[in-house]
């Protein structure tokens, strides 16, 4: 394909796109007309494009996989599996406009062109699949400090609806927004046991399950809290103590290929090589 020919097929995707973005004008005005400041506009401006692709009727039969729900959930991600739809077709476009720009500049991108937009439509799921699981990591160093404020409470005399509410008022980060999540559900009638199976399963975190099992296996059979808390606080110590020192002992062994393959070639390239040089040159 010739370079004019690339870049009018470019012009084209680029128009299509914005053309199912905008085709309603009144829609994309009111949104423009309710924002203010210029970041808010643009967001506007974006959100306003992955509505309009997201009611595309080829667009709703694109098929996602069974965990983009949660994972959205865990990322607190604020689009919905519909306009994530959108976000993935997005991509793919990008991608597809981006390949074909380069045919003007190389005609072999003509056959990476198509797995350069099935990788651009795959990005999305690699991106929240990365945010859900850093979320993960970040509620999961919150962990211990949480089962201690929980048993702290239940010692207290609390019971375990108001030493999860005392709890999460104490922790931060991914872990208390879901903690407050969990109790707005409860207050507005929620019953308390599920929304903690929920929780457990959104965040998907085991020590937390083992957690929510204890909690209803005291309420149900009526022994102590406090005491099945503070010792499933100090297994996930250990647990987490020992994964420490086994991660520690994998540091040499990993550290084993920068030394052998980029520390130790520019060690012998500045002390080996110069006396090398200067033994043949004695020598002539």
């Amino acid at each position: 394909m010739s370079s004019p020919a690339a870049m009018l097929a470019a012009g084209s995707s680029i128009c299509a796109v914005a053309a199912i973005a905008l085709r309603s004008e009144d829609v994309v005005g009111d949104r423009l007309a309710a924002l203010g400041s210029p970041r808010a506009l643009g967001q506007g401006f974006v959100a306003a494009i992955l509505e309009r692709i997201s009611r595309v009727g080829w667009v709703r039969r694109i098929p996602l996989s069974e965990r983009v729900p949660a994972l959205l959930a865990t990322a607190e991600w604020s689009v919905d599996p519909a306009r994530f739809r959108g976000i993935k077709v997005l991509c793919a476009s990008a991608g597809l406009v981006v390949a074909l720009a380069g045919m003007a500049f190389d005609p072999v991108a003509a056959v990476i062109s198509p797995l350069i937009a099935v990788a651009s439509f795959q990005g999305p799921d690699l991106w929240l699949a990365r945010s859900a699981r850093s979320c993960r990591s970040r509620a999961d160093l919150e962990l211990p400090q949480f089962l201690d404020l929980l048993a702290a409470g239940s010692t207290a005399g609390l019971g375990p609806h108001g030493a999860l509410r005392r709890a999460a008022g104490a922790t931060s980060g991914p872990l208390r927004r879901e903690l407050e999540r969990f109790l707005d559900a409860v207050d507005l009638g929620a019953r308390w046991r599920d929304q903690l199976d929920a929780l457990g399963e959104r965040l998907g975190l085991a020590d937390l399950r083992r957690a929510v099992h204890a909690m209803v296996r005291t309420e149900r059979l009526g022994s102590s809290l406090a005491e099945a808390l503070r010792e499933l606080a100090d297994d996930v110590r250990d647990e987490r103590r020992s994964r420490a020192t086994e991660t520690a002992r994998k540091a040499p062994v990993k550290m084993l290929f920068p030394l052998v393959f980029m520390v130790l070639p520019a060690f012998l390239l500045l002390t080996v090589v110069p006396v090398l040089i200067a033994t043949v040159r004695s020598l002539r």
